[in-house]
């Protein structure tokens, strides 16, 4: 039995308006149950594309891409989608619902019991770090960037899925909050074990939750590593990447 959850072969994207540059071309990765993979890469890297293909946001052009073993164009999307928890920078949340509406709609579309919804709510609130009694009741309007990111988060994992799929979720907020939703977003992920695509244009952002880094340029994979082996590697957008954190940091000081 493998523990391959996503798996691409060969995964080619391309709009048909633009037939001379796909927007993904020949990509192929592995990735494991528990690990945290961070898509790195600048702006119309293909990053963004390559996660929405996983979920059936996108459809592949051509190649082959497995979920949990299973062929994407063969899943139904509605049920592959309730088995993916997804997290965007926009957070996402219905205005017109509560908190406890919002995280709790997968898991009532799914038919869940109110007792074990209500049980799930409290769950995901404590995993996210805020008190389901005093928010429950509130709108998106009423919480800060960071509140609504964090129940964000509980709203992907209250299905409690497989797979949790994050497009540059902190990339909106202030670098204070950022960082402290960062170390939090490491807690969280070795308490809830789950198997994490998590897409980003920041390299220190990569390096500090990746288990795994892969850089994409122009549609293509060029490096994948560790994140101490990243700092080793001597293709040209990779120190780019590196040369721009250091410089980041070097100012910070």
């Amino acid at each position: 039995m493998t523990d391959i959850i996503i798996e691409f072969n060969d995964v080619e994207y391309q709009v048909s308006a633009t037939p001379a540059r796909p927007i993904l071309s020949g990509v192929s990765l592995q990735i494991h149950q528990g690990e945290t993979i961070a898509l790195l890469g600048r702006s119309g890297s293909g990053k963004t594309t390559m996660l929405k293909l996983i979920n059936r946001l996108r459809c592949l052009t051509s190649g082959k891409l497995l979920v949990e073993g299973q062929d994407v164009r063969d899943w139904d999307r509605i049920r592959l989608r309730r088995r993916i928890g997804y997290v965007i920078q926009e957070v996402g949340l219905f205005p017109h619902l509560t908190v406890q509406e919002n995280v709790s709609l997968v898991p009532a579309l799914e038919n869940w019991s109110p007792a074990r919804i209500n049980q799930r709510f409290a769950e995901v609130m404590h995993l996210v770090g805020i008190d389901p009694a005093e928010y429950a009741a509130r709108y998106p309007r009423e919480l800060s960037g960071g509140q609504k990111q964090r129940v964000g988060v509980a709203r992907a994992l209250a299905a409690d899925p497989a797979i949790l799929l994050m497009d540059e979720p902190f990339g909106a907020l202030d670098p204070v909050t950022r960082a402290e939703l960062q170390q939090e977003f490491l807690a969280l992920a070795r308490r809830v074990s789950k198997t994490i695509v998590l897409v980003t244009h920041d390299v220190r952002e990569a390096l500090l939750l990746g288990t795994r880094v892969v850089l994409l340029d122009a549609g293509r994979i060029v490096a994948e590593s560790t994140p101490l082996e990243f700092r080793q590697l001597q293709q040209p957008i990779a120190r780019q990447f590196i040369a721009a954190s250091e410089l980041v940091a070097g100012a910070a000081q």
